[in-house]
């Protein structure tokens, strides 16, 4: 079997997949912290 340093399709769905469900379980959090941001520069 032939290694490569490159990723496989497999490992990079398999890590969007894992970024995907990280950021939809912080995404209200992550709102919250846009609009107060947001509002403290204006």
């Amino acid at each position: 079997m032939k290694t490569s340093k490159a990723f496989t399709l497999i490992e990079l769905l398999v890590v969007i997949a894992i970024i995907a469900i990280v950021v939809a379980s912080k995404v209200g959090f992550f709102l919250q912290f846009s609009a107060i941001f947001a509002f403290k520069a204006l």
